[in-house]
């Protein structure tokens, strides 16, 4: 049996949370399995939090090289990811993109040719000029004037066609529109087709990298990070390689034998985290790291600060100045530790300027 304690160190470990990790910024990306990013600047801060040196730059340039994507990818949300992980497992996503986007318009998208639709958004496409989600539904209106222009345009955009949020979108410091560009143009290679056998190869891959980077979990877990109900094949494909725990719940977690689980009593440093980090959204049950009185906050885009590994306040960036608020009292070294760390983030998120950091007033 593992502790609610075991857990959390655990995954601060596998997170990159527990010590900076001397990775570059693919390698991270890629480690993570991802991060959510549809708050565009939120990964740099994620990455400041995880990577010890790490500079915007890095980030930008492997944007804008092409390195790593923005895309719609798990759970119907926005993801950056590696270019090669966005092309092999884009197709394993795409029913679940599909019924998603589905279940939001089911109304509105009634009665739709999905295929005829697929291929005139292809069409308006193929030129390979980046275009807004109203500029390609603008393009498809005559065909298709019934459905509403968001319903129409989130279907084509986040499930039909594979899509990456092109650049300046997500750049260090800079405001942009999100631009779509076929992912395969954008990448310069076709995505993976889907598997036509029954032992679905991706799925495994997504099992052990998702252990890898999150584990121990159980496979509710592993189903609420990457949205996908159909992976009990892969799980049970790959059993014979991983080892089984309990939680206090009972649940059973499954693990890769020598990812590491650290001692429960280390350390764990203060961390701040961004709005709808993947150390909180990655899990079904987010006890090992949120209390469930605080659970909301995981999916209400707050930005969360971390003592000994539990989220303990929360954090804004205001006229250059970090200001915390505490969900519970905190030591006087607890205090000292997270002006710290918040006069750290603060000069990193605004190049240097200001270094100013306090608590909210009461």
């Amino acid at each position: 049996m593992l502790s609610r304690r075991a857990l959390n160190r655990a995954t601060l470990a596998r997170q990159l949370l527990l010590d900076r990790a001397d990775l570059s910024a693919v390698e991270a990306v890629a480690h993570l399995g991802g991060l959510q990013a549809q708050e565009p600047q939120e990964p740099f801060t994620g990455l400041w939090s995880r990577l010890r040196g790490f500079q915007p730059g890095s980030l930008d340039g492997l944007l804008t090289g092409r390195q790593v994507v923005r895309t719609h990818l798990m759970r119907r949300t926005v993801h950056l990811v590696t270019a090669a992980d966005a092309l092999a497992w884009r197709s394993r996503h795409d029913a679940m993109l599909r019924q998603r986007v589905l279940g939001t318009y089911r109304r509105e998208l009634a009665g739709l040719d999905l295929a005829a639709l697929a291929a005139a958004g292809r069409a308006v496409m193929a030129d390979g000029e980046p275009r807004s989600m109203a500029q390609l539904t603008a393009a498809l209106a005559d065909r298709w004037p019934g459905p509403p222009a968001r319903a129409l345009g989130e279907l084509l955009v986040a499930a039909l066609l594979p899509m990456a949020q092109v650049p300046p979108r997500g750049l260090w410091r800079t405001k942009g529109g999100v631009r779509n560009a076929l992912l395969a143009d954008w990448l310069g290679r076709a995505v993976d087709p889907p598997e036509s056998g029954g032992d679905d190869p991706v799925g495994r891959t997504l099992v052990r990298r998702y252990l890898a980077a999150y584990g121990p979990a159980a496979t509710a877990d592993l189903r609420a990070w990457c949205g996908l109900a159909g992976l009990p094949a892969a799980v049970r494909a790959v059993r014979p390689e991983l080892v089984a725990f309990r939680d206090e719940r009972g649940r059973e977690l499954l693990d890769l034998p020598d990812a590491p689980r650290p001692d429960p009593d280390t350390p764990a440093p203060v961390r701040f985290l961004p709005a709808f980090d993947n150390a909180l959204l990655g899990y079904d049950d987010r006890t090992r790291i949120v209390a469930p009185a605080h659970r909301p906050l995981s999916v209400s885009g707050a930005r969360v600060v971390l003592t000994d590994g539990q989220v303990a306040a929360t954090w804004t960036l205001t006229d250059s100045t970090c200001l915390i608020t505490p969900l519970r009292p905190f030591s006087r070294p607890t205090r000292t530790a997270i002006l710290t760390e918040a006069r750290a983030l603060t000069a990193f998120l605004t190049d240097n300027a200001s270094d100013a950091a306090g608590f909210a007033p009461r």
